[in-house]
């Protein structure tokens, strides 16, 4: 059984990659019910904190800490995390659906059918969710991977540059999910270069430098999406 957590910490985070230092001492909270945009320059340690977030790597130094566990130690808490990469990481040859369902057994959901269809109406995947996704435009492709990361209802929602290659409609659509999630409780961890997606989203504004937390403010609530 996972356990239940409202802050996900991190402290003093180092991490190496050979002799180059990707993050110099990094320390940040991240909490329920919140949208924190990473932003900052190439280089500035966004992608690496979001893999050390999503558990696919271990810091060389420093602390991660979900609540008051250690998620390297208790494993379950990996079944807590949603993650929307920059590229979708679906299969190519199964359909939107397919893929769907299988992140639904591989998660050990109650009810596939059931919650495959309830996310896909919540997407409006329509009738091209029944095609391969080899087929699909970047629009289709965001929205079934987004889709696929919350389909478990995750704790901690990572998300990397969700708006690429996006059109207006797609983005709205995306904040609208994004926004959906924050107030569902979950803990939001937006990587973007999109000033006006922040602006948008943004509860926190955490800007990295070289590695290190250059600034944090409260995100713009006269700008910020509304909460339903």
């Amino acid at each position: 059984m996972s356990a239940s957590f409202q802050e996900v910490q991190v402290s003093g985070l180092v991490k190496m990659y050979g002799p180059t230092r990707a993050l110099s001492g990094l320390t940040a909270s991240f909490q329920a019910g919140q949208i924190t945009a990473v932003e900052g320059p190439n280089g500035s340690g966004k992608s690496t904190l979001l893999s050390l977030l999503s558990l696919l790597s271990r810091p060389t130094r420093g602390e991660i800490r979900f609540g008051r566990w250690d998620p390297f130690k208790r494993r379950s808490l990996r079944r807590t995390i949603g993650v929307l990469a920059h590229a979708a990481m679906l299969y190519p040859d199964l359909s939107g659906l397919e893929n769907l369902a299988l992140t639904a057994r591989l998660y050990g959901l109650p009810e596939v059918e059931r919650r495959v269809t309830e996310v896909s109406q919540r997407f409006d995947l329509g009738r091209f969710a029944q095609r391969a996704v080899r087929t699909y435009s970047r629009g289709q492709l965001q929205r079934v991977a987004l889709a696929r990361a919350v389909l478990h209802r995750p704790q901690l929602l990572l998300l990397d540059e969700p708006s690429t290659g996006l059109d207006r409609g797609s983005t709205d659509r995306l904040v609208r999910a994004v926004a959906a999630e924050r107030d569902r409780g979950a803990i939001v961890v937006l990587v973007t270069h999109d000033a006006e997606l922040s602006d948008r989203l943004a509860d926190v504004r955490l800007a990295l430098s070289r590695g290190r937390v250059a600034s944090s403010e409260r995100g713009d609530p006269e700008r910020s999406e509304s909460r339903a």
